[in-house]
């Protein structure tokens, strides 16, 4: 069989790649190994409940009147409108640290006021910064790297407030240990801050399902429980793909949503390419609490909380199964309008270490995942980080970076892939260009944003060249 574009992983960049290009009346099929769409933002069922994995809340929402905004482009790209995903704003969440928590909404001025009553000294240095911010082009496929801890000390001078813009910052879109590319700083700082958080009603499945009968309703193939084994390289062209099965397919451009390392990993017949870099290895721990009762009537009002208990913050891969000193809080049942929601959910997650937990044998395992939900929920309940939820627990469940690595195939378990990004989604091969987690752009919104414009750029513009 053959494709005029062939798509590696079903997720958000990949299934957005495909709409777009469907949507021309590109001969385009999308494989995925797994039997559930969505890669790193997916959904399971276990004992009659569902879960969301990955999606805590969708960035970039912005209002309907903004047309310039990230979610319009989105929508108008592939045809469909802000309805389709049921989109519900959250409250409000907070950033805490030991003595300070900064409180923040949709609206953009509710931190500015938090920070000139918690940080009086920083206020104007705060305004150069959210001015630089404002007019930084974050989109640029050329940037080059830069600090955004150096960045931010150019005009921060209080360290506590670097490190409590870079928590929610970080543990939502950086690869990188204890610091990040300034430009990625800025396009996740607009996304949570300046634009704002939303969950779709019925969680990650209402955005999913839409891209999928999107993609189908555009006559895009789909098929899924059929990974690519190994690309075919000859010269310096993908030849074709060999599927799981052993099937042999050819496309004129194959796109990866695999990652770089991982891309590289399935090429087959030529010299190994010089690779850029190292691959990732942050990754997570998430412990999900069901209970009888809805948080707020525990007193947990907050929809995300961004915490971390030490005198300063730590973004790095921890010398132990998971690091409890920081964490992110997510109560679903907080956004607006999810009232719906029968039970109580509390989504706790932590910085995790995929090599501790890859050692370990079944049993050891079964047991350290129990015994790491025990120990997350204490250290936050000693942090006065959330009210004592233990008396109306119904159901638990938690995930490691083995499930992570299992799902989206990451090395490592590496939620947001390598640290160092190919923006313009160029690898070794003519045909062969990434998208999603390695091309770079961040967030649900920014791996949909990064699949249609590698479709745009390497497929839609080059035909018309």
């Amino acid at each position: 069989m053959h494709y005029d574009v062939a798509i590696i992983g079903a997720g958000m960049s990949g299934l957005a790649a495909g709409i777009r290009l469907a949507y021309f009346d590109r001969k385009v099929c999308i494989f995925d190994r797994h039997e559930v769409y969505g890669g790193l933002n997916s959904f399971y069922k276990r004992d009659g409940r569902q879960f969301d994995v990955g999606l805590h809340a969708l960035t970039n929402f912005a209002a309907p009147e903004v047309r310039t905004a990230p979610l319009a482009k989105l929508l108008r790209q592939l045809r469909l409108t802000r309805e389709q995903f049921e989109l519900r704003p959250q409250g409000w969440s907070e950033i805490r640290f030991p003595g300070v928590c900064l409180r923040f909404t949709n609206d953009l001025r509710v931190l500015i006021q938090e920070v000139a009553e918690s940080f009086p000294g920083e206020i104007d240095n705060f305004a150069r910064l959210l001015e630089t911010i404002r007019t930084y082009d974050d989109v640029s496929l050329t940037a080059p790297y830069t600090s955004a801890r150096k960045v931010l000390g150019s005009y921060i001078q209080d360290p506590l407030l670097t490190d409590m813009l870079l928590c929610p910052v970080m543990y939502y879109g950086s690869a990188e240990e204890h610091d990040m590319d300034f430009t990625q700083f800025v396009t996740m700082f607009k996304s949570l801050f300046c634009e704002g958080l939303a969950r779709p009603l019925g969680g990650v499945r209402t955005i999913l399902r839409t891209l999928v009968r999107q993609y189908r309703g555009f006559g895009g193939k789909l098929r899924m429980k059929c990974g690519v084994r190994s690309l075919a390289v000859g010269g310096d062209r993908v030849t074709h793909l060999e599927l799981d099965d052993g099937e042999q397919v050819t496309a004129d451009v194959v796109l990866s949503s695999a990652g770089y390392f991982e891309t590289l990993g399935l090429c087959r017949g030529a010299p190994d390419p010089p690779a850029v870099g190292e691959p990732g290895r942050l990754s997570f721990v998430e412990s999900i609490s069901i209970t009888d009762v809805v948080p707020a009537e525990l007193g947990l009002g907050a929809t995300l909380i961004f915490f971390n208990d030490s005198p300063s913050f730590t973004y790095a891969r921890p010398d132990s199964l998971v690091d409890v000193r920081s964490g992110v809080v997510c109560c679903p049942n907080n956004f607006a309008e999810h009232d719906h929601l029968s039970e109580g959910v509390i989504r706790m997650t932590t910085l995790a270490d995929h090599e501790r937990w890859d050692a370990l044998d079944p049993v050891a395992y079964a047991q350290a995942k129990q015994e790491c939900y025990e120990r997350i929920l204490s250290h936050a309940l000693d942090a006065h980080v959330l009210p004592d939820p233990r008396s109306r627990v119904i159901y638990r469940d938690t995930f490691t970076p083995r499930t992570i690595r299992r799902f989206t195939g990451h090395l490592h378990g590496a939620v947001y892939g390598a640290p160092h990004k190919r923006r313009d989604g160029r690898t070794h091969l003519k045909n062969l260009f990434l998208c999603g987690t390695d091309q770079g752009f961040l967030g649900i919104i920014g791996a949909m944003l990064s699949g249609i414009s590698m479709a745009n750029l390497h497929v839609l513009a080059a035909g018309e060249s």
